[in-house]
């Protein structure tokens, strides 16, 4: 009896320690942000996540500051946020990452708004798809339809993952650092 029960206890422990080394090997959830996309499904009118049709009345809320970030990429990311011009952009945009099920978001802009885009592929995309689009002079009414289309799936992020941002990110007034 005694060796079944030191059999069953030295299975665990081998258990936990193969769990140990499968989590250790697992690659940080950071770095997943600037892998390639899979293929977007097709999207039915049901499908579509929240978002506000038309610009906001009112201010807006305070992103988080790009400062807080240690990565390239999300400093630069949330920096693009925090444009006042770009945030009534995003606040009229679906995010496909439906955070608007599993964390109540009510638009792209509410990712920026916490931390929640920083550990996002798809926040991410989207609001640097909407960010170029932007700066095409296309209206948020044409940024939704593409984003809707799926076309956010082509950004290449790692243009955005390093110290040296896009030119036109440089001296763009954002809102004060809070």
């Amino acid at each position: 009896m005694l060796r079944k029960m030191l059999l069953a206890g030295a299975l665990c422990v081998l258990s936990a320690g193969g769990w140990a080394l499968v989590r250790a090997e697992a690659p940080p959830v950071q770095n997943r942000s600037t892998a390639p996309m899979a293929p977007m499904p097709a999207q039915s009118a049901d499908d579509v996540p929240a978002y506000h049709t038309s610009a906001p009345k009112g201010a807006l809320p305070a992103t988080i500051n790009p400062a807080e970030f240690p990565d390239a990429l999300n400093r630069n990311v949330y920096k693009l946020a925090s444009n006042p011009k770009l945030k009534r952009i995003l606040y009229q945009q679906p995010c496909y990452c439906h955070c608007d099920h599993e964390v109540g978001h009510k638009s792209l802009l509410d990712c920026y708004v916490d931390r929640h885009a920083s550990i996002c592929a798809v926040c991410k995309a989207e609001a640097v798809y909407a960010y170029e689009q932007s700066k095409k002079g296309k209206s948020a009414r044409q940024i939704r339809k593409g984003i809707m289309a799926g076309n956010w799936r082509t950004v290449d992020l790692m243009k955005y993952s390093g110290p040296a941002a896009p030119g036109s990110l440089r001296g763009e007034k954002t809102e004060p650092k809070r």
